[in-house]
């Protein structure tokens, strides 16, 4: 996708300070992602949601394609993630020419911040709404060595927010949402116990996990039996 049609979707700048309440210290683990894993504080709210309701489509999902495609792909993953951008940029165009975009499947984004930068990043995206989700989201991915691994990502961020034509009062706003905040971090919280994700990206085709951010044949492999006997 042209990253000049795609600038003037974009919503809002990053500040720390908002994101700051919703993570705590580092831990190891398998995570693939760019900058530190981080473990969050459990969301307000209680525990994790059932792993059956964590694979429906919910009003309030993220999702490209047709609503009634008979294939779905929920994907978790992290816009720090230099897997999860490979994904995207590489394997994610052919898959919309051949079954997104001709009705066969709907792919459903998840949020799974590997670390705080990913989760200001997360919300950034949100706040862009969902008919600009998607493009905000590609090109969070196609630019993530500017501003996830720079000196200073959150200048990076802002600086992309301006261009997008979007004032500061109303990225402190959005910042500002705890509430959004706590439903990114709750994305990661439910996968992560009830799902037993353990590296981004991980998908679930029809339910069934499918992780690694794998080439296009690997995911035609995986859809093809799906249509031919639903």
């Amino acid at each position: 996708m042209d990253f000049r049609k795609i600038l003037p979707i974009l919503g809002v700048l990053v500040v720390a300070a908002a994101a700051a309440l919703f993570y705590k210290s580092h831990m190891g683990g398998s995570f693939m992602g760019a900058g530190p894993v981080t473990t969050f504080a459990p969301p307000a709210g209680g525990g994790p949601a059932p792993a059956s309701d964590l694979l429906a489509v919910s009003p309030d999902d993220m999702v490209l394609g047709a609503t009634g495609a008979p294939v779905t792909i929920v994907e978790y993953a992290s816009l720090t993630c230099p897997h999860c951008a490979h994904f995207t940029i590489d394997t994610l165009p052919q898959l919309k020419s051949t079954y997104i975009d001709t009705g066969k499947v709907k792919l459903v984004f998840r949020d799974f911040p590997l670390d705080p930068l990913a989760l200001r990043a997360a919300m950034l995206a949100h706040c862009a709404g969902k008919g600009r989700y998607y493009g905000f989201v590609e090109v969070l991915f196609q630019n993530q060595k500017s501003w996830a691994e720079g000196e200073d990502p959150d200048a990076a961020l802002a600086g992309i927010a301006k261009i997008g034509g979007i004032g500061k009062e109303q990225f402190d706003h959005c910042m500002a949402d705890d509430a959004l905040a706590q439903r990114v971090t709750k994305s990661r919280f439910d996968a992560e116990k009830a799902l037993e994700i353990q590296n981004t990206p991980t998908f679930f085709i029809n339910g069934k996990r499918f992780p690694g951010a794998q080439p296009f044949e690997k995911f035609d492999e995986a859809i093809k039996p799906l249509l031919n006997n639903p």
